[in-house]
């Protein structure tokens, strides 16, 4: 059953010509700021963000704080799903893959895959299945083997032949810290991740990227204000270099500030015990324009979406797959 699916990798680059395709999910950060009357503006802004914090943490010979670009491209994953029924690809995946200009020695160094995470049965399970599974409970609770279809999905994915043929390293990715926990500073100080915090527990996230083969672990990157939580495979200190760290730091720290000011925009810093506030008031914003609203609403239809052109027609397919799937 492992060769039920086959996995189709496209590449588009994000600039500021981009355009989101009619597979992207909407509420994706980079497929966000393309939208509306100030797109192009967003999105000049966002890579011109990126690209001060590269230089910014990256300041070794690099006097004039200008020596590197970084380039991103949108790497889209569809499913072919092998099944008499199926006449169409679902697209399952979207990630983001960096790339180093270094205008110094004229060389492009290859950055990381993972970034941003996109995924549709992602928004299934925590938009549809997840509040289903909890209308009318006095207390919430989550459903038996929740995320691991999701998990067997996405490692199915990282171990297929698709995915090794174009990236060298397995992804990292990058996201929010969560605003119910608490976190907690140790004395472990990276160069170019910073502090380590540890989190007084585990959130559903850390469960959920778990099933996907992934460990995470917090930092705060010198001159953030709030620690990253980055989810890896193998040994996040040793397995990359510090160039490809700071090409993942600095495009997802740029798409925290943008979406998440309260916290990674904050006035003031993390300190040793951290609990992050989406109600903090004291923040700037920046000059990007979006709709946080319209996202909430967005990962509901896609996680209807998913449902009834994905699990729906081929639920049977997909928990014998699952059943079944071994690496």
């Amino acid at each position: 059953m492992n060769n039920v699916f086959k996995f189709d990798i496209n590449r588009i680059t994000f600039d500021e010509n981009y355009h989101p395709s009619e597979g992207t999910r909407l509420t994706t950060n980079f497929a966000n700021l393309a939208r509306g009357e100030s797109r192009k503006e967003n999105l000049s802004n966002a890579l011109e963000m990126i690209n001060n914090r590269f230089n910014a943490l990256a300041d070794w010979d690099n006097p004039q704080g200008n020596r590197f670009s970084v380039e991103l491209e949108i790497v889209s994953v569809d499913m072919d799903i092998n099944h008499p029924e199926s006449g169409e690809k679902f697209p399952a995946i979207e990630i983001l893959k960096t790339s180093i200009v270094d205008h110094k020695t004229n060389k492009r160094i290859e950055g990381l895959a993972g970034n941003n995470f996109s995924s549709y049965v992602r928004d299934y399970d925590f938009s549809v299945l997840l509040l289903d599974h909890n209308k009318g409970r006095s207390e919430f609770s989550v459903p038996d083997n929740f995320g691991d279809l999701h998990g067997k999905l996405f490692q199915s994915f990282i171990h297929s032949e698709a995915y090794q043929a174009q990236f060298e390293k397995p992804p990292v990715i990058c996201l929010s810290v969560s605003d119910s926990k608490t976190y907690y500073r140790t004395d472990n100080q990276h160069p170019v991740l910073g502090f380590e915090y540890t989190p007084n527990e585990s959130s559903l996230t850390e469960q959920y990227f778990k099933k996907m083969g992934m460990e995470v672990r917090y930092f705060m990157p010198p001159k953030s204000v709030a620690p990253l939580a980055f989810y890896f495979f193998g040994d996040l200190l040793n397995d990359y270099s510090n160039l490809e760290l700071i090409g993942t730091i600095s495009t997802m720290e740029t798409f925290q500030k943008i979406y998440r000011p309260e916290i990674y925009n904050a006035n003031a810093a993390a300190g040793q015990h951290y609990k992050p506030n989406l109600k903090n008031r004291d923040h700037s914003l920046t000059q990007i324009v979006y709709d946080r609203e319209e996202r909430g609403q967005l990962a509901v239809k896609q996680g209807h979406f998913t449902e009834e052109s994905f699990i729906k027609p081929y639920g049977d397919l997909l928990e014998k797959w699952a059943d079944q799937y071994a690496l």
